[in-house]
């Protein structure tokens, strides 16, 4: 940029240089053959260049230019004046320091104003040393000064078309002015205009005065009730009185003021979230750094059973860095259980644990991490994450799954016509529903299953879309970022982190194991190789467990002993208990084959206990038969089986009619059974009879 010929140009280079040029050489060849830019300078020799003329430069080659370079007119004026005059810094200085009252506070003047008096100041410098000068020049050659001001008129105006002041134009006030700025200084050229300067001030009482009535709930003031309760009140004081209600209104909004009364007409949450400062933060760079969960209203209207248009609830766990919503359960209420489901979801889909989650302050996630503690403590958000917190309360735009909600309203839901529109504080017409289409079309909205449905589309859809930042999918950018520090989530993880232990022991009894969960009873008993464990029930029939399940499939649960500290040893695992059907002709063959097997093995569980029980006795001589009593039949058993009874304690080995039970039993009472037999010798009653007692098990 110069002048050649007083004709402000831009050069060549200026306008063709680099990859983002202002004009292509070529388009500039155009431009200047069709008379649209004129060339002024051709260039050529040593330094020489081709110059344009600035005017003939169409508008948005110059904005361009302007974005690059700056305005080339200020920039030679700027020049000029760093050629010809030297700006006054102290005058700078000046204005820049200065402040005058405005609304009752005090301002700075502008950046334009400042401009403005400093170039004025600095001309007045000049015209002053002119005239100093001149007169020296005057008085050494005897000679007058009668014309001085005329020149010093001429060299003024000479330097508005360079400097572009706005010193008087006319000699006699320029005369006005020199002599004011010589007396005055720079104060004098601050117009008396600025501030309103003749408007009526509000003092400091009379401005805590409108504070207090803008703040009063009893009554609450209109703007225009405020301002003739405010003048009442100041004519009573002897104040003047306010003549505008327009500046009223200015000074009450002007920012260090309206803070002061804002709280107690909007509520001091509104304010904190108006005046407070808010925290610049960065999104994670890899995933599975941080989750959020947090439940909204799920923006689809459906259709309840009794024809009612209802909408619902849904609680999501979104990925931070990716966006990708990863686990969500719908339901009417943000409950612990909605967000148990939905965390279990984003853990299977993820298939890692999260390093932090981040949640609202509502009292589910308390309850939620407070289910199933660990040995250690650690609750369920505990054992999901490295660490988990909750948001600030109240403060819903420091939570960046608010605004991920919006968008995913805003460009997917937003698609569906049982759309129901954002929240309400939402201003955009496209961000409501259309209530007259929803009222006539009401019998097409779908069912909850349905709903369920078109929102898990939605879901996909939005994770399928393009990342604002990375620039494909968001489970595409998900799927690629790698994050070392969350471990891979394993079959046994899944039991420790998504079991729920019932908080209340049960009793394990002749019908197994029942508890209630969501008000449906479950019962469950121990199994061995596909049947019922008789052994196993020998030993903890009537003991009481905790049972842990899976909310998800109750099908295989985990019973756990509780000790005599009161901890908890795993016992067993149980499967839903044997049903069979009650009336013949529902029983199928296997059925039949089952209860058969099982009544068999209950009276071999039956005569295994009493023999066990007797077999103490016996050995402690407190046995009826050993003090002259019979010992009742078993019950249910026929005869063969009564017998292998009395076989299985080895009491006899003829026919049992000829001997009792008395005569024998103070013998078994004396021999060990694990006496040898002596083949050799011819065995009597009393000689002990040795059992293979596996051959008689498989009888039974």
């Amino acid at each position: 940029m110069e002048y050649f010929n007083k004709i402000l140009c831009v050069t060549y280079a200026e306008l063709t240089e680099g990859s983002d040029a202002v004009i292509k050489a070529a388009t500039l060849r155009q431009n200047m053959s069709r008379g649209n830019i004129v060339s002024v300078h051709r260039g050529g020799g040593e330094g020489g260049q081709a110059l344009y003329a600035w005017s003939s430069i169409p508008q948005k080659y110059k904005a361009r230019y302007m974005e690059r370079y700056g305005d080339p007119e200020q920039r030679m004026k700027e020049a000029m004046m760093r050629d010809r005059i030297k700006l006054d810094s102290e005058a700078r200085e000046f204005f820049e320091n200065f402040t005058y009252e405005k609304n009752g506070k005090q301002e700075h003047l502008t950046d334009k104003l400042v401009e403005e008096y400093t170039i004025n100041a600095s001309v007045l410098k000049e015209l002053l040393k002119m005239m100093a000068q001149r007169r020296a020049i005057r008085q050494s050659l005897n000679g007058s000064t009668a014309g001085a001001w005329e020149v010093i008129y001429q060299s003024s105006e000479a330097m508005r078309d360079e400097y572009h002041h706005t010193l008087p134009q006319n000699q006699a006030r320029l005369k006005a002015k020199i002599k004011t700025f010589k007396a005055d200084g720079y104060k004098s050229l601050i117009s008396g205009k600025v501030g309103n300067r003749n408007t009526v001030k509000i003092t400091p009482e009379f401005g805590q005065l409108l504070i207090a009535l803008k703040r009063s709930r009893t009554p609450v003031y209109t703007d225009a009730q405020l301002f003739e309760e405010a003048n009442r009140r100041a004519i009573e004081n002897g104040w003047k009185p306010l003549k505008s209600l327009a500046r009223m209104k200015k000074w009450l909004n002007s920012p260090d003021i309206e803070q002061l009364w804002y709280d107690a007409v909007y509520g001091e949450n509104a304010a904190r979230l108006k005046f407070g400062r808010k925290q610049r933060t960065k999104l994670p760079t890899r995933r599975d750094s941080l989750w959020y969960g947090d439940g909204t209203r799920l923006n689809l209207y459906y259709q309840d059973k009794e024809g009612k248009v209802r909408t619902t609830q849904v609680y999501e766990v979104i990925d931070a860095m990716s966006e990708v919503m990863l686990g969500y359960w719908i339901s009417d209420s943000e409950d612990y259980e909605a967000q148990y489901h939905a965390f279990r979801m984003a853990i299977q889909t993820s298939g890692h644990k999260p390093y932090e989650i981040v949640h609202d302050n509502q009292g589910g996630h308390k309850k939620l991490n407070k289910v199933q503690p660990n040995s250690n403590g650690k609750g369920f958000l505990d054992k999901i994450c490295h660490i988990h917190r909750a948001t600030m309360p109240n403060n819903g735009s420091s939570k960046t799954i608010e605004s991920i909600f919006g968008r995913f309203q805003q460009q997917v839901l937003h698609q569906y016509d049982n759309f129901t529109g954002q929240n309400i504080t939402a201003k955009k017409t496209s961000s409501r529903p259309n209530l007259e289409s929803m009222e006539a079309n009401k019998k097409s909205l779908p069912t909850l299953d349905e709903l369920k449905a078109i929102y898990a589309e939605a879901r996909q859809k939005w994770n399928s879309m393009k990342h604002p930042i990375y620039g494909k999918s968001r489970m595409e950018v998900y799927a690629s970022s790698v994050n070392e520090e969350t471990p891979v989530v394993t079959p046994v993880d899944m039991v420790n982190m998504f079991w729920v232990m019932h908080n209340k022991p049960a009793t394990f009894t002749d019908q197994g194991i029942t508890i209630e969960v969501k008000k449906q009873k479950y019962t469950w008993e121990v199994f061995k190789n596909g049947e019922p464990d008789l052994e196993w029930r020998k030993l903890h029939t009537w003991e009481k467990f905790y049972v842990q399940y899976d909310p998800n499939d109750m099908t295989t649960v985990n019973l756990y002993a509780i000790d005599l500290a009161g901890g908890k040893r795993f016992s067993a695992v149980a499967r839903p208990y044997w049903e069979i059907h009650r009336a013949l002709q529902d029983q199928s063959a296997e059925e039949k084959t089952q209860i058969h097997k099982a009544i068999e093995a209950g009276k071999n569980d039956r005569i295994e206990r009493v023999i066990a029980g007797r077999r103490i006795a016996i050995a402690h001589g407190t046995d009826p038969e050993q003090n002259g009593l019979t010992y009742p039949k078993l019950k249910g058993l026929n005869k063969e089986q009564q017998e292998q009874a009395q076989s299985r304690l080895a009491l006899y080995s003829q026919p049992p009619k000829r001997f009792t039970l008395g005569q024998i039993t103070k013998h078994i009472s004396l021999t060990d059974w694990s006496d040898e037999v002596n083949e050799n010798k011819e065995q009597d009653i009393t000689t002990p009879v040795k059992v293979d007692m596996a051959a008689t098990a498989g009888k039974l």
